[in-house]
């Protein structure tokens, strides 16, 4: 079996602990690169992921090009911004739990939507288009509108559409407008793999059964709650049910836990493997993750 991936996004760059004070580790990241990147590590080398975003023209813009070529990510269709550059962001942790800090006021990102025909040329013959709400949230209006569309357009002509709503309030304006676009988001998308935590602090939702209702009522096809290590709830055209008992980690670094999950959930799905043993190979893989420091764990493979 064979096909293409395209996930769409910021990539940026990431300076993570290293172990020891004021030493610092560099890297390449952002949730959509963090799940192509597992993606590309779970599946046959028959499927093609690619990368679709914009940086600039400097040398860690480069570096990111340059990083997607080593690690087998097609980046035919990241653009080049003459005046904006990659942005940057910095983990830190306490008790395993990340915090962020951001300096992407000025991405390129923001305007990987600004050329309609290459979005639609992006997402040709892509069998699954992949975004987050970050991917949203970064854009200006116009940009959030023309996403959309295309993305609306490729599902017309077979492509799946896989979203993250992954809700992160200071990108947007204000709460009500993040709310209403992830809503919107969701309802052209075939799988909507939100976190239950997030959803209950900014959609009020009371309980995992909530959120999979609220998504499916907004027009998802298929919705995975994922819980932190607890019970994965799904519910929609694919059918409903819960998966628990799943063993819990102790965290080293959360960072890209929701990420490496939903490449382990979808790699599994693409080759054929069933919803709940597909949930406990996504479980398996983010636990390997959490273990290690910053997003992307080449010791999850080892």
């Amino acid at each position: 079996m064979s096909g293409r991936i395209l996930s769409i996004g910021e990539a940026m760059v990431e300076l993570s602990g290293a172990g020891q004070p004021d030493l610092w580790r560099l890297g390449i990241a952002g949730d959509t690169l963090n799940t192509a990147w597992y993606l590309r590590r779970l599946l046959p080398e028959s499927w093609q992921v690619a990368y679709c975003s914009r940086v600039g023209r400097g040398e860690f813009s480069q570096r990111m090009i340059d990083f997607l070529a080593t690690e087998g990510i097609d980046a035919s269709h990241v653009s080049r911004d003459p005046a904006r550059e990659i942005a940057l962001y910095a983990i830190s942790l306490k008790d395993g739990e990340r915090s962020f800090s951001y300096w992407r006021d000025t991405s390129a990102a923001k305007r990987l939507a600004d050329d309609p025909a290459a979005l639609a040329e992006a997402m040709r013959d892509a069998d699954i288009a992949y975004f987050s709400g970050i991917t949203l949230g970064i854009l200006p209006e116009a940009g959030r509108t023309a996403l959309l569309h295309a993305l609306a357009a490729a599902r017309k002509e077979g492509t799946q559409v896989v979203f993250d709503p992954n809700l992160r309030p200071r990108l947007w304006p204000d709460a009500a407008t993040m709310r209403r676009e992830i809503e919107t988001a969701a309802g052209i998308a075939d799988l909507v793999l939100p976190s239950f935590d997030d959803e209950r602090d900014f959609f009020a939702d009371a309980d995992p059964q909530a959120t999979v209702a609220r998504y499916l009522a907004h027009g998802a096809g298929q919705v995975l709650v994922k819980a932190g290590g607890g019970p994965v709830h799904y519910g929609g055209r694919e059918g409903a049910g819960v998966i628990d008992g799943l063993p819990r980690e102790v965290p080293v670094d959360t960072t890209s836990a929701g990420d490496s999950f939903n490449a382990g959930y979808l790699a599994a799905r693409l080759v054929g493997v069933d919803i709940p043993e597909a949930i406990r190979r996504a479980h398996d893989l983010s636990r390997k993750v959490i273990r290690q420091r910053g997003a992307l764990v080449r010791e999850a493979f080892a």
